[in-house]
């Protein structure tokens, strides 16, 4: 196709999307049609290197042979069921995900927003079946947290441009100030069911919690009888150098839940617990259609089996601390601080960070921000030190222009 005619298509694309679809989202104008590895290609030939990852799901890349094959093999023997009846794939990757966490039991979902909310209900149910107080239903979650947007993780998203249209919201939710200890016994109390954390803020700035305050929250949890509930739908699954990123802190919590990279793409959530609270749940206290079917978790186990690998993280530790060194060394008074852990690494800005983001496209990147002033960065788990250096070569320019 002439180059004309393939702009002319891909406007067309986007005018489509307009006239059809809800613009709930601001996309950058240009139709991503293929990719390979750490390349996306728009349909009109031009090629970006990915620091997006589809926001931290692309682990693999794209294309990634195996996960090719493991989609194409259990297509052509079993693509849904629903949760009527048993699956192979479903509970090999369930008991996987067990065998590699401190987890008992698993519940699967369609997303990381679907996940948090079967962890609310699940903690209610907890208090309710373990609690004579009828008001322990309180739960905890701190400033700048992101847990999703359907209207239960919404309550526990507390930003006022998120919640502000689809109030009132849920009851019962009490924001605490992140990475802070003292004060939490004014935040959980015996009317705490739940304690809702992330071990490392993605969209609230890239903010990884200290070891501390963790071990804080599992001791405030344990004394008033609360869960504690970590969410690593976009932290987790290797992102951060270990394949949980609460691995370090050496706390456990009662529940976790995952998604974004789990199955490189197709839809899933899971919500991974221990066994207590796992019998507090009955036939019928909570279900899904089409979470856990046999082709998304054949794929899954599939992601989780390769990324598990030791040498698969050490990778990721090495490919991020030279991400962090190379950033430190771009020489702009834009640049106020790099932080993160492994490849997720936030690059805090003293102008918009859209600044960055929308220039990405014309210098061939594709990034994201993290709020208004920070530049989040968040390759697939394969990139090289190639990639590393093109990205900070491309954007010492970008900032020098600024």
């Amino acid at each position: 196709m002439h180059q004309t005619d393939q702009v002319a298509a891909s406007q067309q694309v986007i005018a489509l999307d307009h006239e059809h679809i809800v613009q709930t989202y601001k996309r950058a104008p240009m139709v991503l049609d293929h990719g390979q590895g750490m390349t996306v290609y728009d349909s009109d030939g031009n090629a970006y290197l990915d620091f997006v990852a589809g926001i931290a799901v692309q682990a693999l890349g794209h294309s990634d042979p195996g996960v090719v094959t493991a989609i194409t093999e259990q297509a052509g023997k079993l693509i849904h069921t629903s949760n009527l009846f048993y699956t192979e794939p479903g509970a090999r990757l369930a008991a996987r995900l067990c065998e590699l966490s401190f987890a008992d039991r698993v519940f699967f979902s369609n997303s990381g927003t679907e996940a948090n909310e079967a962890a609310i209900k699940f903690a209610r149910k907890f208090a309710r079946v373990h609690s004579d107080d009828p008001a322990k239903t309180q739960i905890v979650c701190f400033e700048h947290a992101f847990h999703g947007r359907t209207m239960g993780a919404l309550a526990i998203t507390p930003k006022e441009t998120y919640q502000a249209p689809f109030r009132p919201l849920m009851p019962d939710v009490v924001v605490a100030p992140f990475n802070q200890i003292d004060g939490l016994d004014t935040f959980i109390t015996s009317h705490t069911c739940a304690v809702f954390v992330e071990p490392l803020q993605g969209e609230g700035g890239v903010h990884p919690a200290t070891p501390e305050f963790l071990r804080a929250l599992r001791e405030h949890c344990d004394r008033v009888g609360a869960l504690l509930i970590f969410d690593e739908v976009q932290c987790g699954v290797g992102r951060t150098g270990d394949l949980w990123a609460h691995s370090a802190s050496g706390v456990t919590p009662d529940m976790m839940t995952l998604a974004k990279p789990l199955a490189a793409g197709l839809p899933i959530g899971a919500l991974l617990c221990t066994e207590p609270v796992a019998a507090a749940l009955k036939p019928g206290d909570h279900g899904s259609t089409f979470a856990g079917g046999p082709l998304i978790c054949h794929v899954a186990e599939y992601v989780i089996d390769r990324i598990s690998q030791p040498q698969f993280l050490s990778h990721v530790v090495e490919m991020g601390d030279y991400l962090q060194e190379r950033l430190s060394e771009i020489n702009s008074p834009h640049i106020k601080e790099v932080r993160g852990r492994g490849l997720i690494v936030g690059v805090e800005l003293d102008i918009e960070a859209s600044k960055l983001v929308d220039q990405g496209p014309a210098n061939g990147l594709l990034l994201v921000g993290a709020g208004p002033n920070v530049l989040r960065l968040l390759p697939p788990l394969i990139v090289e030190k190639e990639h590393i250096d093109t990205l900070a070569e491309k954007l010492t320019v970008m900032l020098t222009a600024l």
